[in-house]
């Protein structure tokens, strides 16, 4: 089975080129964690060794209703690299995304490790340096997006880049769980939501990435970025559109995604 996660992770970096791929059920079965995670890590040594610097991770199906859409309990998590970030109010190429969706997040910006075993919100509270309102934008290597969970979790969470606002504040200043969100596209409200609908708080999202990552011997570390998961639905986007997400008491951050061809 290793030599298929290798083909398996192959296939989904060549996706990357445009050319979308079918669901992986030839190798993984729609809940099969180990098996996803193991594809997951196979891409991001890969990337390691092709010089692409890790700079934190992502939590996806953070939101209840997603997660039974896709019969699962948990969570998932894929890896951000350097490379993925767009600064707020910055362009990305339309040729860097395919089939791309953008959802607003709370960010964490780390300030201490968070390594142990037994890592709680209160240890998240200490560790976090400041907050920042972020899109992410993601995007699969999936033929429209008809995955399980064992698809998004080997394509790296479907991730593709993300945005945080220049802004950016302490977390004791912030009330996180009623913080509402308004996403805009081309001016257009699309998606609202609130910090309580990230797994009842991000803080709680953060809390389940520490934990796992530490049990995986991956522990978050100092500077690290925490995308903690959609505070509502996630909308999709053009080539020509542009974006803004604005979070009660982090404000707003933004970016224009490329007109088709450039």
């Amino acid at each position: 089975m290793g030599k298929d996660f290798e083909a398996t992770a192959a296939r989904l970096r060549d996706a990357y080129s445009g050319a979308v791929i079918a669901p992986l059920r030839d190798v993984l079965e729609p809940n099969d964690t180990d098996g996803a995670y193991a594809v997951q890590a196979i891409n991001t040594r890969y990337w390691q060794a092709a010089g692409r610097r890790i700079v934190g991770r992502k939590v996806g199906l953070t939101a209840k209703a997603v997660q039974q859409q896709l019969g699962v309990d948990q969570p998932d998590f894929g890896v951000l690299f350097e490379d993925m970030q767009v600064a707020d109010g910055g362009v990305i190429p339309s040729r860097r995304l395919i089939q791309p969706k953008a959802e607003a997040e709370v960010a964490l910006i780390l300030g201490s490790d968070l390594a142990g075993p037994d890592i709680t919100r209160a240890d998240i509270e200490a560790a976090v340096a400041e907050v920042a309102a972020a899109i992410e934008i993601v995007d699969s290597r999936i033929a429209d997006w008809k995955i399980s969970f064992a698809d998004t979790v080997a394509d790296n969470g479907s991730s593709a880049m993300f945005a945080l606002s220049k802004t950016r504040k302490p977390l004791a200043e912030l009330d996180l769980w009623t913080c509402g969100m308004a996403l805009e596209v081309n001016g257009a409200l699309v998606s609202l939501g609130a910090g309580c609908a990230c797994l009842g708080h991000p803080l709680n999202a953060a809390a389940w990435l520490a934990q796992t990552l530490a049990a995986r011997g991956e522990p978050l570390r100092a500077g690290d970025i925490i995308l903690t998961g959609a505070l509502g639905p996630m909308a999709p986007i053009q080539p020509g559109d542009s974006v803004r997400a604005t979070i009660g008491g982090l404000g707003s951050v933004s970016f224009a995604y490329g007109k088709a061809g450039a």
